[in-house]
């Protein structure tokens, strides 16, 4: 059994991780599927994943990162988009206010967190500010029951305009500001920039606790949102821009193997999102969060 499991153990050539082939899509099947139904990939919790459990701790680790969203997410953006449950005005907002945070945090990956010691905390504190998002989410709609949106449920913009958005989803109305969209995002893509996840796992959690929209109404802008910006993600951190030797590009094999199992677990996870109410997704994001974070954190701590 040792025998045939070695053939399928590889080394990848940029990363220098060694592990069995069919891992890396096994892992990402696993997060996209789970992560699709909450508006994100599941990038938060792979890069942990990268560092913890492959040794994969350069900082091409977080171009990686990108690169596994690239490929992950088209099919569940398509996905979306066919049953009409795509946000287009809350996209949008997103995209423009990521995508210059995303060439900030960059510049902070390369410079302050370029080392494991450095990297490492700020990982822990990322996660577990989207811990306490998804709690705090929890614990005010504790006495809710979490109802599913109906079969036919789309998507319907009203308006859209610079200071007031609209749209219509399930028989009822809801609205937000893109401006505030925008600001948010940029703060968001400098933190997504750094760690490589294109924003779209904090801005979730925001979009749900703080403006209280459906989690199946944003699953599909915030999964685009993250698309793109892991684009210009990729691109910055392949180009190296005063890098200083330090290497930034991405494995693309491994984050090629990644995406495919993300492709599949995306789309399968957002056509399945209508049967599944939200709390207990926001219920199991939750609990792995705090794990996580705990085992970054505890070591600076204490």
């Amino acid at each position: 059994m040792k025998r045939l499991l070695s053939l399928f153990k590889v080394t990848f050539p940029i990363s220098k991780v060694t592990t069995y082939i069919f891992i890396p899509p096994l892992v990402t099947f696993v997060l996209a599927f789970f992560g699709a139904m909450a508006g994100v990939t599941g990038a938060f919790l792979l890069l942990p994943f990268q560092m913890s459990v492959l040794g994969y701790t350069a900082t091409g680790v977080s171009a990686t990162n990108f690169l596994y969203n690239i490929v992950a997410i088209p099919g569940t953006v398509y996905r979306y988009t066919k049953e009409k449950r795509m946000n287009w005005p809350l996209a949008i907002s997103i995209i423009i206010g990521c995508l210059p945070g995303i060439i900030i945090g960059y510049w902070l990956r390369i410079t302050i967190f370029s080392t494991p010691k450095n990297f490492k905390p700020f990982v822990g504190l990322v996660l577990l500010y989207l811990a306490w998002r998804i709690y705090k989410s929890l614990k005010n709609n504790k006495f809710n029951k979490s109802l599913l949106p109906s079969q036919e449920a789309v998507i319907r913009t009203i308006s859209f305009t610079l200071k007031k958005a609209q749209y219509s989803f399930d028989n009822k109305i809801y609205s937000f500001n893109p401006w505030i969209i925008t600001i948010i995002s940029f703060i968001v893509g400098i933190v997504g920039g750094a760690y490589g996840i294109g924003g779209g796992a904090i801005m979730a959690p925001f979009f749900i606790t703080v403006l209280e929209l459906p989690v199946h109404s944003i699953a599909g802008a915030s999964l685009f949102g993250t698309l793109v910006s892991s684009v210009v993600g990729v691109i910055i951190y392949q180009l190296g821009i005063g890098s200083c030797g330090i290497q930034t590009r991405p494995d693309y094999l491994l984050g090629v193997l990644f995406g495919v199992g993300g492709l599949v677990g995306g789309y399968l996870g957002a056509k399945m999102q209508r049967n599944i109410p939200d709390r207990p997704i926001k219920l199991g994001l939750l609990l792995v969060l705090i794990y996580v974070s705990s085992k970054y954190l505890y070591p600076v701590i204490f």
